[in-house]
């Protein structure tokens, strides 16, 4: 029998890189909270509160996965080699770059750093991740699933901070790459959930991705631009749809056993809820002020449901297994 010292050891093999994908919540939700406390009056400690968990939970994932790299480099190629697993990579970069955005105004030379780290990163994965997909050694139609959107999030993510850290050419030039491969991935994805066969259970948390890449291009652009424009109003009326067209689908989601992918919920609910505020704070309509609202809320209790779901997975040892 394993002993409970050994334990944490002999499930470091099995650490996903899948995890970070709490990062992206948490980081989301802060940021969410930053730009309440900005426009809506919400009270600046609860984003503080977030800010210091996101950062503490990333030293920790971050150290956790460096362990598994330096011990175990045969798991962390089998990742980089599955067809769906290597997809959650990116999570890695955008979390820094997230991180970085929410430091971009308490500690601005500190969020350059990590901007550097995130958008360095970003490109690199992104550029194995298309190579991967060109060279075509391992992939089925089966394995096409929203996740493969993460890279394209990511590169969108690049411009928010990148504004005030590089050359505008430079943000414009990760803005045009996420808006190719948005549009390219959805085309590629409906095709799939139409006309094959429909995702496993513990990939569905994952259509909520497709709300994601809209969502954030909508903030992108207005960093890029300085102001409202139609794109911008176009990109957030389809994240909006994308929301409402799985919301009316809860039923699916709300009969799926607990996996770590659950956290896909949130990162792109907290897309939309920032592309919210924002657009509030831009066009002052009365409904943009009370969707916010209901949006925060909804996101603070996902997370919070999801810590605890997660913490209780951890405890039941049914995270960091193995399995296919």
């Amino acid at each position: 029998m394993i002993s409970e010292t050994s334990q944490p050891i002999t499930r470091l093999p099995h650490f996903p890189v899948s995890f970070f994908s709490v990062i992206l919540g948490l980081g989301g939700l802060t940021i969410a909270l930053q730009r309440a406390h900005t426009y809506l009056g919400l009270n600046p400690v609860f984003s503080t509160i977030g800010l210091v968990i996101t950062v503490v939970l990333m030293a920790v994932l971050t150290l956790a996965y460096l362990a598994k790299i330096l011990i175990h480099p045969k798991e962390v190629q089998k990742e980089l080699h599955h067809p769906i697993k290597l997809h959650f990579f990116p999570t890695i970069f955008i979390s820094v770059l997230i991180i970085s955005v929410a430091l971009l105004h308490s500690a601005p030379d500190i969020a350059r750093n990590l901007w550097i780290i995130g958008t360095i990163g970003q490109l690199t994965i992104l550029l194995r991740t298309i190579s991967v997909w060109i060279q075509h050694t391992h992939f089925e139609m089966k394995h096409m699933n929203p996740s493969w959107f993460i890279p394209a999030v990511g590169t969108l993510f690049v411009p928010i901070a990148g504004v005030d850290f590089a050359p505008l050419d430079l943000s414009w030039f990760f803005f045009s790459v996420g808006i190719l491969f948005w549009f390219i991935l959805l085309v590629l994805f409906f095709n799939r959930i139409i006309f094959h066969h429909p995702l496993p259970e513990k990939l569905l948390p994952t259509k909520f991705i497709l709300i994601a890449p809209p969502a954030i291009a909508y903030v992108a652009l207005g960093r890029l631009l300085g102001e409202p424009s139609i794109p911008g109003s176009m990109l957030y009326f389809v994240a909006l749809f994308f929301f409402l067209l799985l919301i009316v689908q809860y039923r699916l989601f709300s009969a799926i056993k607990f996996y770590l992918s659950w956290w896909a919920y949130t990162f792109p609910i907290s897309a939309l809820t920032i592309a919210t505020i924002l657009r509030y704070r831009d066009n002052g309509d009365s409904y943009l002020f009370y969707l916010s609202g209901a949006l925060l809320i909804f996101l603070v209790a996902l997370v919070l449901v999801l810590s605890v779901r997660t913490i209780k997975a951890i405890g039941a040892r049914e995270v960091c297994v193995e399995e296919e």
